[in-house]
């Protein structure tokens, strides 16, 4: 074979077909008609990484993708980079005597199990990019020629292109799957609400507030303390919509609801083929928050061993998927949540010390609900308006004035989220206009039920302005109840309430209420 149709006939093999491997086990034989060899493999190499990745090798058996991947020394990395620059044509290939004494190729050899031999490795360059190489082996020990090497440097160009249809071809289907992945995952991120609305955040969450607004525009880590159901989402959203990384992802992860078999590939992704059932490459939670910010709640409840590989994403800022080794850089803000007792945890080993003082950068303590009953009245009401415009209710109810003196007497174990679910169950169990909690009271314990007019007052003097009449009315109606129906005076219900008598007066006209002899 003369060396015009050695030249056509491998350009028509190896740009053929988009699937490299095959093509490359297709050239096997032509090539080995003019130079000898045993195997092939395509490479590329990533100067910024300084990592070799094989994509294909082939023998007279088997053609194959491959995904071996190399980091190169810094000297060697130098050395690949001058051979690159190299402007002389013939310099796009080189001779090995014997790949294993070699810088270059003897890491990637002894990671594919390749036995000692020669090899030529020509580097493929198009239009004055860098792509990567083909290497032949022989399979002895038999240097090649310069007449071989000449040779071989005809199929540069054509070898070039088809590298580059390839990458360009993996590309757009590493594209097409983050696409369908993105879509599959937020489809139940849909459901979740953008920017959550922080009710209270004037009166009981005021200081919880006033601390956000103090951290939000850094990248210091976050940890957000408290009991169950004060809201510790809510508050990440916050900080996350107040920050510089508004405009980029907001992950949230629930540490405690992911089983130990399947949180790493979840928080770190995973490559194609890593286990059974990996059919294709994943981004975990860590790569889909880059350029934002990732919560992770109950972070408590995160094994030990994966406690060490937060820790690395925390010093080392990248992450590497499940079944390979490549790492993969992340810029994320972690905000980290949870309602245990770190310190307890710390003394028993249940908790690493090195990355509870990682995350506990500045802490903010969320109170519970029955620290701050001012906010009990607005939270009501703004869970009566989203749970009725849920259920398709054109006409929110409204609470009455006994009902408003349960909800604030009750302490609310549950905190925000029991209250919310309580609300959305007297709107189930409604009959009319008002809402009834009355089995709510069933649950109040014998001190709640014997705390007296001291914590009702309390209650009333914490709610402030509610901006609702009924409201209002109930307040004024339990204050007087207090006082006997007295209204002027230091005992009076307007020095409990500390508002002028005169004033009371009015509001009480305004709003219908009796009062003195009226009253009872």
């Amino acid at each position: 074979m003369n060396e015009n149709q050695f030249f056509r006939d491998i350009t028509l093999k190896i740009c053929g077909s988009l699937e490299i491997e095959k093509a490359l086990g297709d050239c096997l034989g032509l090539i080995r008609e003019m130079i000898p060899l045993e195997s092939a493999a395509l490479a590329t190499y990533d100067p910024g990484m300084r990592i070799s990745s094989v994509l294909a090798a082939a023998t007279d058996q088997v053609s194959e993708l491959s995904s071996v991947q190399v980091r190169q020394s810094r000297n060697t990395h130098g050395k690949i980079i001058s051979w690159y620059g190299n402007r002389e044509f013939a310099a796009t290939v080189r001779c090995v005597e014997r790949i294993l004494e070699d810088d270059v190729i003897a890491p990637v050899a002894d990671k594919m199990g390749t036995p000692d031999s020669s090899a030529m490795q020509m580097f493929l360059k198009l239009q004055g990019r860098m792509l990567g190489s083909l290497v032949l082996i022989r399979g002895e020990i038999a240097p090649y020629d310069n007449e071989q090497a000449r040779l071989l440097s005809l199929l540069n160009e054509p070898f070039a292109i088809a590298l580059s249809n390839y990458l360009r071809f993996r590309e757009l289907n590493r594209l097409k799957e983050l696409l369908e992945d993105d879509s599959r995952y937020f489809q139940d991120e849909l459901k979740r609400k953008a920017g959550a609305e922080v009710v209270g955040a004037d009166f009981g969450l005021k200081p919880v507030i006033d601390q956000v607004r103090q951290v939000a525009p850094l990248n210091s880590p976050v940890l957000l303390l408290g009991e169950t159901g004060t809201g510790k989402e809510v508050i990440a959203n916050l900080i996350h919509n107040l920050s510089n990384r508004r405009n980029g992802p907001f992950i949230q992860v629930n540490c405690g609801a992911i089983p130990d078999t399947l949180i790493d590939s979840e928080l770190f992704g995973h490559v194609k083929g890593a286990f059974t059932g990996a059919s294709f490459q994943r981004r975990g939670r860590f790569e889909r928050a880059h350029g934002g910010t990732i919560f992770l709640d109950e972070i408590g409840e995160l094994p030990p061993e994966v406690q060490v590989r937060l820790l690395r994403v925390l010093q080392e800022r990248y992450i590497e998927r499940v079944g390979g080794d490549e790492p993969v850089d992340v810029d994320i803000r972690i905000i980290a949540a949870t309602h245990k007792d770190l310190p307890s945890m710390l003394n028993s080993g249940q908790f690493r010390e090195d990355l509870y003082y990682r995350l506990r950068v500045f802490p903010i303590n969320i109170p519970p609900l029955r620290q701050r009953r001012s906010d009990i009245p607005s939270l009501a009401h703004y869970f009566i308006q989203k749970k009725s415009m849920d259920m398709g209710i054109a006409d929110a109810p409204i609470i009455d004035s006994n009902s408003l003196q349960l909800l604030m007497s009750y302490d609310w174990p549950g905190n925000v989220r029991e209250l919310e679910n309580s609300i959305e169950r007297a709107l189930i169990l409604r009959t009319g206009d008002m809402l009834d909690f009355s089995e709510l009271g069933a649950g109040l314990g014998a001190a709640d039920s014997k705390a007296g007019p001291k914590r009702l007052l309390d209650s009333i003097n914490a709610a402030g302005s509610l901006g609702l009449d009924e409201m209002i009315a109930g307040h004024i109606s339990h204050a007087l109840d207090i006082t006997g129906g007295k209204v002027h005076g230091p005992d009076g219900a307007a020095g409990l309430l500390k508002i002028n008598p005169s004033t009371l007066r009015n509001k009480m006209k305004k709003l219908g209420i009796p009062f003195g002899r009226k009253r009872y």
